[in-house]
């Protein structure tokens, strides 16, 4: 079984547990709306991002993002991912949402990433600080829409880096941090803390 497989799996136990009326009718939505993304757009977004993460792609092809995403059935916005942010639950974005997005980060960042004096944002070591180099795939928006925060895979890392990080975007007080060495293992992070992102606590208060 792959681990994109086993995430979507641990996921949908997680949701069970879940008490919570607004995200049990989130979860019946991702079960009833959700598909895979087409050979097509697979296609497209390697073609842009041809080191994409085969178990992103994985993902993608179970369920082709759940950002407001409208699928034959109706619109689809469901938590799914998460982050070191406890506060703070993720949506997964469609092929056709990253691929719209390839220049965003660059078009949000630049002024942080090249600032020498690092006053405008605490950005990781592992982070090049060249906007002109910067090579990110951005995957996931929290919960306000990414305006807090924004998760990406780096092709792009510095010397004290790896190819294929996966940075977290926090805004208020602004700072680029690497959360996991690669998207297997972000994803292997959020099931050993057994998706705490949808903690019942949190989701009240959301609401």
């Amino acid at each position: 079984m792959s681990l994109a497989k086993k995430y979507i799996d641990g996921l949908k136990n997680a949701y069970e547990l879940i008490e919570d009326e607004f995200r049990k009718k989130d979860y019946e939505d991702f079960k009833r709306l959700s598909q895979g993304a087409t050979d097509s757009d697979i296609k497209k977004l390697l073609e842009l991002y041809p080191n994409t993460p085969k178990t992103l792609i994985d993902l993608l092809q179970i369920v082709d993002g759940t950002y407001f995403r409208k699928y034959s059935g109706g619109t689809l916005t469901c938590f799914i991912l998460g982050s070191d942010l406890e506060e703070y639950p993720y949506y997964l974005l469609s092929t056709k949402q990253i691929i719209k997005n390839k220049n965003e980060a660059f078009e949000l960042y630049e002024e942080m990433l090249d600032d020498e004096h690092d006053e405008l944002a605490s950005i990781d070591e592992k982070i090049i600080q060249d906007s002109k180099k910067m090579n990110w795939l951005h995957f996931s928006d929290c919960s306000n829409n990414g305006g807090t925060s924004t998760l990406f895979i780096d092709f792009s890392p510095s010397e004290q880096g790896v190819y294929g990080q996966v940075i977290m975007f926090v805004h208020d007080p602004d700072e680029f941090e690497v959360i996991a060495n690669s998207f297997d293992e972000y994803l292997e992070k959020i099931m050993l803390r057994e998706y705490d992102f949808l903690n019942d606590d949190f989701l009240d208060d959301d609401d």
